[in-house]
């Protein structure tokens, strides 16, 4: 069988002149393209080069279906102008491997799904240069589908979505003018987006990122396992997710991700959102040509303390800015009970390192992880915070990993007793001994061989030797 080759240009040859659209009756039927192309008067077939052109608006009416299977011919679908497929009903869209796919676009047109009665399912289809997908209240899955050389100048991204929960598995969005996934501001939307490959999306250069998603609906955002590669585009960024008009409240799983190359990484910012960013790496996202205008790894910013993060096991580096946190919060980097095992190094612009930023009033818990240097100096000459200026809140960074390796330190390699203790403290062991204050300056570094008697005013206090930590409670 011969092998179809995905056909970028617009057949100029022939633009019939028809009905301008078609409603199908609602009935329960289903319906081919070769039906359309019967009854409709808005579809046409030309035999010898196998394209389908679309030039009318055509409506699949509620209960009804809209059916294609590529199977073994060499079929393309085109829009003669810029006319809309609606589906109310349902959509089944069929290619049928990755060497045979189902193109549908290439020149302009819209497919929408509107309050559709019945879930649709597209599957190994390569959509190219359209104006537009958009998704309002309806269930619609796309699965190992393309994505490229949308246009921007009617819809601001390649697929839009409102009022539903869409599913994108094993998809690939690249070099679309616009972003490659949008929700709006005012609408709520929660899409599934697994396996996924962004690349070179905004194209434009306009100030927008290749995921740019509004507030969440009833389910979690998902963002599990996907690439998100920016093209050099200095204002392109990466995945923005916002509730500005405290329209919701939403929840954000962003796991196991790639993010790199984009004007920033990850920019979480409004009312009521809530996330747990786990996994993921934020890589050389440094675009931005002002560092004052972006450049993080990962920034959140919020209008009250109800935009909050969980944020574990997540690599971020070469950022200009690795963790900024904006105005009000809850952020969690990792707590004595559980350490946070992100690797925070390497973050900065201007010759200065910032790995992390806090820019607020609020503390943020930041035990367990690796800064890039087992010196605490070095680490707190890398953050700023209430140390900086008494006006932001406290980061507490200690205890934290040392840059040997990631593994939390279970085994105690020395002894601390009473604790708590409302005096003297008492520690056995041998090398070289450090005690911290929760603010991580070093207050003792000496040689211990054997037992050693500690006296320290009220606080709380971390005794390191080797690579051991414990925590000391003095009441």
């Amino acid at each position: 069988m011969k092998k179809a080759t995905l056909i970028l240009a617009l057949f100029l040859g022939f633009i019939p002149m028809m009905n301008a659209q078609w409603t199908s009756p609602g009935n329960g039927t289903t319906y081919t393209l070769d039906d359309l192309v019967e009854i409709s008067g808005c579809v046409s077939f030309d035999p010898q080069i196998f394209y389908y052109f679309i030039s009318g608006d055509i409506t699949i009416s509620a209960n009804d279906k809209l059916y294609i299977n590529r199977n073994d011919g060499l079929i393309y679908i085109t829009f003669a102008n810029d006319y809309t497929i609606t589906i109310k009903g349902s959509m089944e869209a069929m290619g049928q491997d990755e060497e045979h796919y189902l193109p549908i676009g290439m020149g302009s047109g819209h497919l929408r799904f509107e309050d559709a009665s019945d879930p649709s399912f597209l599957s190994y289809c390569w959509f190219g240069e359209m104006n537009g997908i958009q998704i309002i209240n309806s269930d619609v899955t796309f699965d190992t589908c393309r994505f490229h050389y949308f246009y921007s100048q009617q819809q601001s991204s390649a697929v839009n979505c409102m009022n539903c929960d869409p599913v994108f598995t094993n998809c690939e969005f690249y070099s679309n003018e616009g972003a490659a996934i949008g929700s709006p501001a005012n609408g709520q939307a929660s899409p599934q987006i697994l396996n996924c490959q962004f690349t070179n999306n905004v194209t434009s250069n306009a100030n927008q990122p290749q995921i740019n998603l509004g507030p969440g609906a009833n389910d979690t955002i998902r963002i599990v396992n996907c690439t998100i590669e920016g093209g050099g585009h200095d204002m392109s960024g990466g995945i923005t997710i916002a509730d500005l008009m405290n329209t919701g409240d939403t929840k954000i799983l962003l796991k196991d991700n790639v993010v790199k190359n984009n004007r920033y990484g990850y920019n979480q910012q409004g009312y009521n959102l809530s996330s747990v960013i786990v996994g993921n790496q934020f890589i050389d996202n440094n675009l931005e040509t002002n560092p004052m205008n972006g450049g993080s790894g990962i920034s959140i910013y919020g209008m009250d303390r109800n935009n909050k993060a969980v944020i574990r096991n997540n690599v971020i580096t070469g950022n200009l800015w690795g963790i900024t946190a904006i105005n009000a919060f809850d952020i969690d980097l990792g707590t004595e009970e559980d350490w946070g095992y992100n690797q925070i190094h390497d973050n900065g612009n201007g010759g200065v390192i910032y790995d992390l930023y806090n820019n607020s009033t609020c503390d943020i818990m930041a035990v367990g992880n690796n800064w890039g240097t087992s010196n605490s100096h070095i680490i707190e000459e890398h953050i700023v915070h209430q140390n900086d200026d008494p006006s932001l809140g406290l980061v507490t960074f200690v205890p934290f990993v040392d840059v040997d390796g990631m593994n939390e330190v279970s085994a105690k390699a020395f002894e601390v007793w009473p604790n708590p203790t409302h005096g003297r403290f008492m520690v056995e062991g041998k090398e070289k001994m450090t005690i911290m204050n929760a603010l991580g300056q070093i207050l003792i570094n000496q040689e211990i061989d054997g037992k050693e008697s500690i006296a320290l005013p009220q606080g709380l206090y971390f005794v390191k030797i080797g690579n051991t930590t414990q925590k000391v409670i003095i009441e």
